[in-house]
């Protein structure tokens, strides 16, 4: 597969990069490479990992302008997309209309031999693509349902498509799973066991999502979308802080009333569940790779009082901090 990345306008490449097929092989060596996005057009990181039937990539690029993707590839694909955060345009000849990706949607997408382009309107775009050879694909694909069927004729037929006419919103759930995959510290088959997993599970989301013909809810305008994104940003990058409602809001500019409606559209889930279980997740980390004590892990994840802290993390796993370390350790 040719990957080549040029401006939308000058046409002018600044990176062009050929991938063997190895997802689709009998290899089961995993593969990891990141590629640093540096030009006159915005800068970013692209992470790519890949072993036996999975290729995954994932990044964050900040765009100064519009950026043309062009993209040939002359293998078959069943991609799983996740547009985080941006917007995103695919032209294929392969298909029968443009492709629109905007926050926060995903789909799965079906592509025989893609040759098109894709525009990254940014300015600031969040991915992560997962591509999985059509046999360990099909695997999984439910065979009770005329969309799930219609699929896996067209995989057979190699006619490139989308699993379901229009995108759908990423849940929570998704969100926390996506979230697994891109700050894994595992390694070697430890880390491709744990990934596989990651995406059976992302994948069986997927498909209940489209099952149950959720559809997606109505989208904020563009400018409260980017607040709402700006508040969960904040909210990640600061763990061990406290803010209220009326604060996050007022910090985006926007009000608490927006941002809790705001919120729960786009995340499906309350502001501080949000952040109580990435405050959670993190410390269940810290515990397990660190040598962190208690009173430490509870400090900067925000708790002054190490028995509060406790009594969180007992909620949220059913065991007490000081426990689930000592666990660990034996």
């Amino acid at each position: 597969m040719i990957v080549s990345l040029h401006n939308g306008s000058t046409k002018q490449i600044f990176i062009e990069k050929e991938y063997p097929d190895t997802y689709f092989n009998n290899n089961d060596k995993i593969m990891e490479c990141v590629t640093d996005l540096k030009s006159p057009y915005g800068s970013g990181k692209y992470h790519e990992i890949c072993f036996k039937n999975v290729h995954i990539g994932f990044g964050t690029v900040a765009l100064r302008n519009k950026v043309l993707l062009h993209l040939e590839s002359d293998s078959d694909s069943v991609e799983m997309h996740f547009t985080l955060k941006g917007k995103t345009t695919a032209v294929s000849g392969n298909f029968h209309k443009t492709v629109h990706f905007d926050n926060a949607q995903h789909n799965i997408i079906y592509a025989h031999q893609m040759c098109g382009s894709m525009e990254f309107e940014g300015p600031e775009m969040q991915f992560l693509e997962i591509n999985l050879s059509p046999h360990f694909f099909k695997r999984f694909l439910p065979d009770h349902s005329e969309i799930f069927n219609t699929f896996r004729n067209s995989i057979e037929k190699q006619r490139s498509c989308l699993i379901h006419p229009e995108h759908h919103r990423i849940s929570f759930e998704m969100y926390r799973i996506l979230n697994d995959i891109i700050n894994c510290s595992r390694t070697g088959i430890f880390k491709k066991i744990f990934l596989e997993a990651k995406i059976i599970e992302l994948l069986l989301l997927q498909l209940e999502q489209f099952f149950k013909n959720e559809r997606p809810r109505p989208f904020l305008s563009g400018k409260d979308q980017d607040k709402i994104y700006a508040v969960r940003d904040y909210l990640v990058q600061n763990i061990d802080q406290y803010r209220s409602l009326t604060d996050l809001a007022h910090q985006v500019g926007t009000n608490e009333f927006t941002l809790k409606k705001g919120f729960k559209e786009i995340f499906g889930t309350t502001v501080f569940n949000f952040w109580n279980t990435i405050k959670m997740e993190q410390a269940k980390k810290m515990l397990l790779y660190t040598d962190l004590n208690i009173s430490e892990i509870s400090e900067l994840t925000g708790y002054k009082n190490p028995r509060h802290f406790s009594a969180a993390f007992k909620r949220q796993y059913h065991v007490i901090p000081s426990k689930f370390k000592n666990n660990r350790l034996t």
